[in-house]
């Protein structure tokens, strides 16, 4: 057999080499830094997959490791940064220990001229899988199921480490150089109006999108610059009930309305005290006359008028809430919006059998649409077709029709007056000393 040969050579090392104390001392680091690794990789996994009733469980607990962990979670850069730092170090020092190691078992051949590809091969390979396998796999499968235990066993050497130089001098140059690409590439961004989204919707429509999903679309991008007294139903036309009418009174409000929530308010509309929910009533239908309901309201949920649906549909969820008093800046309620109106603005009108199935403008020729004073400049957009910016632009405080030409004439316009605004003509039907009642609108 050739001397030369890599295999013949490998062969004769292992038979011929005495292992001293240095190589097993070694072997046992190795082992060491390879559980170190398989530790820190599985800590990444566990701390950020902790489900949020076992991160509440940490922030709340009583355990020597609790506070120590809710530290560490509160910075989840800082958390990051020092994992992958002494992940790293440890990475390098297993390499370089392997190759020591494997200097030790398999020499290198001084007889053979060029690479020995079968050493390298398997120094590569063995290392590059023992890493994956010890280092990296087997640690975060075990970390995703026993997440809490292992957060419980390496909270406290992160967070040793964190605080060891040179660990945490690499942790700050890490955590404050990444704040300052973020800073750039913010700055970098490409600022995208609702405009463009508007004109990207129009530009990609398809033969196949149907009229509805069109509007779904762009419902959505309009969806964050709609104000909630654009949606909301004004004070003079939610029902309310007040706090001193009888039980039987109560009672025949709610079957008028068809409501299942209602405002209960003290004196005027301005002091609401609560709402009403009538599946609160189930238990009390027989209830005596003198039954005293006030006691069954819940809390009322007040937002201001200039507040963003968006956000309004996000408080909705977080409070498990279906209807808010819309107040003005002075604290007056100036209406109602439900989680019903939100929806409408992406998904279009929501009807069940309760619902008021009367025409609310009329359609007199192709040109011509007659409309109550009352109706909002938003439904005015819908019926129309327009996507009233020019009136948005242009409007104030108003959000109806009727606001809108007071606001624009500066007076309350008597009937067949008429206001003349873009391409529409606004021709009063009916008005009175308070506001505007009737108002034909035409298309020029």
């Amino acid at each position: 057999m050739d001397d030369t040969d890599p295999l013949s050579f490998y062969l004769l090392s292992i038979t011929t080499t005495d292992f001293g104390i240095g190589f097993w001392i070694s072997v046992v680091v190795l082992v060491l830094l390879l559980v170190s690794s398989a530790l820190i990789s599985g800590s990444e996994a566990a701390f950020f997959s902790l489900s949020p009733e076992e991160r509440e469980g940490v922030d709340v607990g009583n355990e020597p490791y609790t506070e120590t962990a809710s530290q560490l979670l509160r910075q989840p850069k800082d958390l990051l940064a020092i994992i992958l730092i002494a992940n790293n170090f440890v990475n390098v020092a297993i390499v370089i220990l392997s190759s020591f190691i494997f200097d030790q078992i398999y020499p290198a051949n001084p007889d053979l001229i060029g690479v020995d590809y079968l050493r390298a091969t398997i120094e590569i390979a063995g290392i590059t899988f023992v890493l994956l396998l010890i280092g990296e796999v087997v640690p975060k499968v075990y970390a995703n199921r026993n997440s809490l235990s292992l957060v419980k066993l390496m909270s406290s050497p992160l967070n040793f480490i964190g605080k060891l130089p040179p660990f945490s001098w690499l942790k700050n140059f890490l955590v404050n150089g990444t704040e300052v690409i973020l800073k750039y590439a913010r700055k970098r961004q490409i600022d995208v109006s609702t405009d463009d989204l508007e004109n990207a919707i129009a530009l990609t429509r398809e033969e196949s999108t149907s009229p509805d999903e069109q509007r779904i679309l762009e419902g959505i991008v309009n969806f964050g610059n709609t104000d909630v007294r654009q949606i909301m139903r004004s004070r003079v036309d939610a029902i309310a009930a007040n706090e001193d009418i009888t039980y039987a009174e109560l009672m025949e409000l709610i079957l008028n309305s068809g409501y299942s929530r209602i405002p209960v308010f003290k004196d005027t509309f301005d002091n609401v005290t609560g709402i009403l929910f009538v599946k609160d009533l189930l238990g009390h239908l027989n209830a005596p006359p003198d039954f005293e309901w006030q006691k069954i309201i819940r809390q009322p949920f007040f937002v201001p008028e200039n507040k963003k649906i968006d956000d309004l549909l996000k408080e909705f969820q977080e409070k498990k809430m279906h209807m808010a008093v819309v107040v003005d800046e002075y604290g007056g309620s100036s209406g109602i919006v439900t989680l019903e109106d939100v929806l409408e603005e992406i998904i279009g009108e929501i009807t069940d059998e309760f619902d008021d199935e009367d025409i609310v403008y009329t359609k007199v020729d192709e040109s011509t649409y007659l409309f109550e004073g009352k109706t909002s400049l938003v439904d005015m957009y819908k019926v129309l077709e327009i996507d009233g910016k020019a009136f948005e632009e242009s409007k104030g405080e108003s959000d109806s029709i009727g606001g809108f030409l007071v606001e624009q004439s500066g007076r309350i316009l008597r009937n067949k007056e008429f206001y003349v605004f873009e391409n529409f003509k606004f021709v009063v039907e009916s008005s009175d000393k308070k506001r505007v009642k009737m108002v034909k609108v035409i298309k020029l």
